[in-house]
């Protein structure tokens, strides 16, 4: 049996920071195990290339939720990065770290050293910002972060006059002062490269004597002395192989992945795991609790003037659009769909922006189920506009399906299971289309396609939800942190309740969705975890 100082289970978003960060002193032995090959694949490079890596098998789990009640009985497609960078390697590249109230609400339930305060000097250490070291980022961070504006396609610009028409201000940085406004995002990209976390910390540090990266490497079970975390059983190859850890084992497989493993180890709520013939270690009922996702529902409009559709549909488009990103890395190749949005607040009385918004300058209506062809875009001038709440009430769960690590877990979602985000959704939805009816959009809107409400009514607005709408792929809260060891699986210092040398480091231990996109907190979590590991907090 090999031994180390720490064994990291899954090099996602949060497992290659902690890889990195561990081993850079060179006093400590870390073994980095990752299910998924090795991410030197070219779409995984180029920054549109999650179109196609959005449902490639080879790099991504695929995970399909259990039919959604409220959705209809329709499941969810949840496709998570199974590669090195994980999820990071195949998202759409949106850097959002969602508002400070965020994080000081995460202090304010039992969560000491998670308030902004806390979290504002690891965003900018993990930072390397395309406008430099300020009070909001950092400048010499390894994870490269563009600020596109020229080079995104010019309707934006039409959407962002539409957004000051309808009253929400132009804001340059959702990451800055504050996060209300109408903008362009920020993008994990640098050089016209995908900045993965992988690329960004795993590359640097993959030659460390200290560093072991395993692929095609999926744990299996975590070993205990005890109540002592020792060690790790894996898979590899067709073979079952074993790691120790003299000092901790840390999860960092997501949130599916990491309830999971938890689970198949004897952790979690008892009658469950007997259920499946697994002896109960430690009776934690949070485990596989508290799922939460961004839930997003949107409306596509047919216009009078070109989008990206025109560029990115004939062939001659396509030709265009790869010989200038290999040639000089340029183009609608080496940015994200997600182009602009904007954050707003639906209803008077609230103190912060509640709705999170999405405009993306094409269309792909005809894609397959699962699928996002963001190279075959419909044939026809169109752009699509999205709604996604920022904090929604609704929680589901996840269990195990069976005892055998090939068996994909049981994933129920509950979306719209409150009134609270129902009636969210509801307000949103018809932002868009006091969007649409500006002066400045409504020029050169042709149509809103079909599928669209089919009356304006909270009945027929509520029913187009349930039928069209979808994840925003931002899953956590699986195994949340706090110091009630009934309702939560981690403590302030990510360690596993009753147990000892077992921490959990990714999405999973977020105690509510931060409000925006979830790859940027998960590295920051990495981030914190590295000091609370090393003793640096």
């Amino acid at each position: 049996m090999d031994s180390y100082d720490y064994i990291i289970v899954g090099a996602g978003s949060a497992g290659c920071v902690l890889a990195a960060r561990l081993t850079e002193s060179g006093r400590h032995r870390v073994l980095l195990l990752e299910a998924g090959p090795n991410d030197r694949r070219f779409w995984l490079q180029v920054p549109i290339g999650y179109g196609r890596t959005f449902y490639d098998r080879r790099v991504n789990w695929m995970y399909m939720t259990e039919p959604v009640a409220t959705l209809d009985g329709r499941p969810s497609y949840w496709p998570r990065g199974k590669v090195l960078g994980g999820s990071s390697a195949i998202n759409a590249m949106v850097y959002v770290r969602g508002q400070a109230q965020d994080y000081d609400d995460w202090r304010a339930a039992g969560n000491p050293g998670w308030g902004w305060d806390d979290v504002l000097p690891l965003y900018k250490r993990l930072e390397n910002h395309a406008w430099g070291e300020s009070a909001w980022h950092g400048g010499s961070g390894p994870v490269g972060i563009a600020a596109p504006s020229a080079e995104l396609h010019p309707i934006c610009q039409v959407f962002l006059r539409a957004c000051a028409e309808a009253g929400l201000p132009r804001n340059a940085d959702f990451n800055g002062a504050q996060q209300e406004g109408a903008g362009t995002y920020h993008l994990t990209i640098r050089d016209g490269l995908r900045m993965s976390a992988a690329r960004a910390y795993l590359w640097p540090a993959r030659r460390r004597a200290n560093l072991r990266i395993e692929t095609g490497a999926e744990a299996t079970r975590i070993l205990f002395e005890g109540r002592r975390a020792v060690g790790v059983e894996y898979r590899q190859g067709g073979r079952t192989t074993t790691a120790r850890a003299a000092a901790e084992v840390i999860v960092s497989a997501g949130a599916v992945n990491t309830p999971k493993l938890l689970l198949l180890s004897g952790i979690g709520p008892a009658e469950e795991l007997q259920a499946h013939g697994i002896a109960p270690l430690v009776d934690s009922p949070a485990v596989g609790r508290e799922l939460q996702d961004h839930f997003d529902v949107g409306l596509i409009y047919r216009t009078t003037v070109p989008t990206l559709n025109n560029q990115l549909y004939p062939w001659w488009g396509k030709a265009w659009a790869g010989m200038n990103y290999l040639l000089a890395r340029r183009g609608p190749l080496a940015l994200s769909l997600n182009q602009a949005g904007g954050f707003f607040r639906s209803r008077p009385g609230l103190d912060r922006p509640n709705i999170q918004l999405y405009f993306s300058p094409l269309s792909y209506l005809k894609a397959p189920p699962g699928t996002r062809p963001l190279m075959n875009p419909d044939p026809y001038a169109a752009f699509n506009m999205s709604v996604s709440p920022c904090r929604p009430t609704s929680r589901g769960f996840l269990r195990l399906r069976s005892a055998d690590p090939d068996a994909s877990p049981e994933i129920h979602p509950g979306y719209l299971a409150t009134d609270h985000d129902r009636q969210e959704v509801l307000e949103g939805l018809r932002f868009l289309r006091r969007l649409a009816a500006t002066a400045t959009l409504s020029a050169l809107i042709d149509e809103e396609i079909q599928p669209r409400p089919a009356g304006v009514d909270d009945d027929s607005l509520l029913a187009f939800a349930r039928a069209h709408g979808v994840t925003v792929f931002h899953p956590v809260g699986s195994c949340r942190m706090g110091t009630d060891s009934r309702t939560c699986v981690v403590d302030p210092s990510l360690r596993v309740h009753g147990l000892e040398a077992l921490r959990v480091a990714d999405a999973s231990i977020f105690p509510a969705l931060p409000s925006g996109n979830t790859n940027a907190p998960a590295m920051m979590t990495g981030e914190k975890a590295s000091d609370l590991i090393l003793g640096r907090a």
